[in-house]
């Protein structure tokens, strides 16, 4: 008979293989979610698959995570790296603060769907007030083409902050034919 070798991480492997597939599927499932969302609100492909690589990303740190935790990395060890990275990355993000907002900013815009490309904006802004027509919406900013033609990149986080009108546009008679 043909004794099998006892293998003392067998438990281990298991339950990694089960966080992979887990990742793996999740990881399709949401990519299926957030099109299906994009698809019935009209969402450019690009501003799409930006948000599936945000959610890719925050899947894959879980699961690395949760591999590490099963391998039996200790939780005060897990921490104190965690605190450590957090730290670092804190110190370099505080100077970096208003990409993470903008990146933030867009993550809402997707999300809350305010106004598309298209639209005629106008930003009520005391100082420097502007109107314009939507050309695009990327992570960072928003790029607004001016009656003038003008091109003004204008960033998500002000947007988020600055009172928006969504400027009606003349509706065009248009005649249907049976």
């Amino acid at each position: 008979m043909l004794k099998l070798i006892d293998n003392p991480y067998l438990h281990e492997e298991i339950a990694t293989l089960v966080v992979l597939l887990l990742y793996v599927i999740l990881r399709i499932s949401i990519a299926k979610i957030v099109k299906r969302f994009a698809r019935l609100n009209e969402v450019l492909e690009h501003r799409t698959n930006l948000i599936i690589k945000y959610i890719n990303l925050l899947l894959g740190i879980l699961a690395l995570i949760s591999i590490t935790i099963i391998w039996g990395v200790k939780k005060d060890q897990i921490l104190l790296f965690i605190s450590s990275v957090f730290a670092v990355v804190g110190v370099a993000s505080f100077a970096q603060w208003s990409i993470l907002s903008n990146i933030t900013a867009g993550i809402i815009i997707f999300f809350s769907y305010p106004f598309k490309i298209g639209d005629k904006i106008k930003i009520h802004d005391k100082e420097y007030p502007i109107e314009g027509e939507i050309e695009d919406i990327k992570a960072f900013y928003v790029v607004l083409k001016t009656s003038d033609g003008e091109m003004i990149t204008y960033p998500n986080n002000l947007l988020m902050q600055k009172g928006i009108s969504v400027v009606n546009k003349p509706i065009e008679e248009k005649e249907f034919f049976d």
